[in-house]
């Protein structure tokens, strides 16, 4: 039996999101400090949220002057997905599953952490705490850390990069593509087809939370639905 991954392999297996987070968080902390907020606010926003797309949304929730009630409840709708990954993820384990330290690294469970954890099962390999935790810190550590760096760099440090600027909107997602496509199996296509039809249609038709939320529970239905069939 393969032993259990250790906090080490869990760092390692981090590495891939770190380098797909530092330059995404750069670009959020060079945002940040050129809509007004300090180098401080700045850093507290990515330790306390940690939620790429939806630290770009309170940015603009908050330079736009939305009130403050609606963009706690804007930016609430748009990450409900992450109560789901905690109980998929262990269910994905298997009976045994220990999560006596999950409070130690569940706050690390965004879209990119939970599909490496994901593949790493998919691949044969052992769920374990230590694992889960070196791998959520590194994730978490790479995200602060480039954000601290954008913020410090200040306001004016892409502005002769402009392609450089644009590209990085296109990192994250790009991102959680490779990892999806790292775990995806036939069984898996009706559910992940239907989820990504229903977010384009409603992302165009309302708007990129009403899509995501849309999406995420038509592709549980989907999936529930075809395990039952099978």
């Amino acid at each position: 039996m393969t032993p259990p991954a250790t906090f080490r392999s869990g760092l390692f297996a981090a590495l891939p999101i770190a380098m797909g987070y530092l330059p995404i968080a750069f670009s959020f902390g060079v945002a940040a400090t050129r809509a007004g907020l300090s180098e401080a606010e700045t850093v507290m926003l990515s330790l306390v949220i940690y939620a790429g797309a939806a630290q770009f949304l309170a940015l603009a929730l908050i330079t736009s002057g939305a009130p403050l009630i609606l963009s706690a409840f804007t930016l609430i709708a748009m990450n409900l997905r992450h109560l789901l990954y905690g109980p998929s993820l262990l269910k994905a384990a298997g009976q045994g599953a220990s999560t006596g330290r999950a409070w130690a690294w569940a706050f690390g469970l965004t879209d990119e952490v939970f599909g490496a954890a994901l593949g790493h099962l998919a691949r044969g390999g052992r769920f374990s705490e230590p694992f889960m935790l070196g791998l959520s810190l590194g994730a978490y550590a790479s995200w602060v850390g480039g954000t601290g760096l954008g913020a410090v760099a200040g306001g004016g440090a892409l502005q002769d990069w402009p392609a450089l600027d644009a590209g990085l909107g296109f990192m994250l997602p790009a991102l959680f593509l490779a990892l999806l496509l790292s775990i995806l199996t036939r069984p898996q296509l009706p559910a992940i087809t239907v989820a990504a039809l229903v977010t384009v249609g409603v992302t165009l038709g309302l708007s990129p939370t009403a899509g995501i939320l849309c999406g995420m529970c038509a592709g549980a239905v989907a999936g529930v639905l075809g395990r039952r069939a099978a």
